[in-house]
């Protein structure tokens, strides 16, 4: 005779029945009739709580905005109203809050030589020309951003007006209209941008005629992009003086150059720091746009300054500055990131720039002829 132990191993293939109890227990779903039809209750999908929006459906959408945005950019696509205004409402001044606060965070020094290795890759930074080219050096991201240029790295011109910082020529010329010209064929007010002149004693109905000192002259612009590769502190362009300094509290939308050509008046809309004064030739204004993940502009002659700070995005605060004089060359302030600088000012009709859009320029290189310019 076999065991009883054997015989019960042996129950679940002789009787199939057995095999059944042993399968996993299922769980009862509940059914209702409605009208007379059955309706299952379907157990919520993992797509659609609140936590799978924000980790899975958040960046996935932006990542298809971004691309559909590339794709515009190329095929020379016509913005709608609507779509600037979605782009509009994402909380880019919040993120930037974020984003800074985290690229000042000390990293330990195991990780330095990696994270700006990294970063070195992928925006092709030009560490030979850093004055500290020890990775290990630099505590924080920011710190890194913002790092100085060894002594020599740049040769200032002899000529009246230079770069201001390194980057790329997006406009340049006259602008002789109150609508000035952004990138090619995309344009935003010049009254908007500086707003009202209280630096000016001299009135006049039209807000371009109340800038200039010499009615035969015009103005000019230059419009320089800092890329988030580009040395990131930026100098006086000449010999002028700062009287007074306008900030504008606006929004912190990205000012790569596809989007500028996207969205007119983008640099009127930004947050900004505008500084007026006077040249050689008359009023001369050099301004610090704000950008995405750039929340902090610093100037080393306006401490008081405090860029994206919590509140309304169209506060305005203004200060005199009195008379402070700045050498061609000086250094004048910094970004936390890549950015915008923006010169317009008062020239004669025959100022003509040493360079056109798209063109890369460096601190110090002559932004106009040289010779024509030393001859006056």
């Amino acid at each position: 005779m076999f065991p009883p132990t054997r015989i019960r191993s042996c129950l679940p293939v002789i009787n199939p029945m057995f095999r059944q109890k042993l399968r996993p227990h299922r769980p009862f779903r509940q059914t209702a009739t409605v009208h007379g039809s059955q309706t299952k209750t379907v157990q919520r999908n993992k797509w659609m709580n609140f936590r799978s929006i924000i980790t899975r459906w958040v960046p996935l959408g932006s990542a298809i905005y971004v691309g559909w945005c590339y794709i515009r950019a190329s095929i020379n696509y016509e913005v709608s109203k609507v779509e600037i205004l979605f782009y509009e409402m994402f909380p880019f001044r919040v993120t930037s809050r974020i984003w800074g606060k985290l690229a000042a965070c000390e990293l330990p020094t195991s990780l330095r030589s990696f994270v700006y290795g990294t970063y070195i890759k992928m925006f092709n930074v030009n560490l030979n020309e850093a004055e500290f080219t020890d990775l290990k050096y630099y505590k924080s991201l920011s710190e890194f951003f913002t790092r100085p240029l060894k002594e020599g790295a740049r040769y200032i011109s002899p000529c009246h007006c230079v770069s201001p910082c390194d980057g790329v020529v997006l406009n340049c010329g006259p602008a002789d209209t109150d609508k000035i010209e952004q990138v090619k064929g995309v344009t935003y007010s010049l009254e908007e941008f500086l707003g009202e002149n209280k630096w000016n004693k001299r009135k006049d109905d039209n807000y371009y005629n109340s800038l200039l000192n010499n009615k035969d002259n015009v103005l000019h612009q230059c419009i320089i992009y800092l890329a988030p590769g580009d040395y990131h502190r930026f100098h006086s362009p000449c010999d002028w003086t700062a009287t007074f300094r306008r900030h504008f509290s606006g929004k912190l939308l990205s000012v790569n150059p596809w989007l500028a050509r996207l969205i007119p008046g983008l640099f009127a809309i930004n947050e900004r720091a505008v500084y007026v004064g006077e040249w050689k030739h008359g009023f001369f204004s050099m301004t610090a746009v704000g950008a995405t993940n750039v929340g902090s502009i610093e100037i080393y002659n306006d401490p008081e300054l405090r860029t994206n700070t919590k509140g309304k995005r169209n506060r305005i605060s203004e200060i005199d500055l009195g008379q402070v004089q700045l050498k061609k060359g000086e250094l004048f302030g910094q970004f936390n990131m890549g950015s915008t600088i923006i010169l317009l000012f008062e020239a004669p009709k025959d100022f003509k720039f040493d360079m056109a859009s798209g063109d890369k320029v460096l601190v110090g290189q002559a932004l106009c002829e040289a010779t024509k310019e030393q001859a006056r």
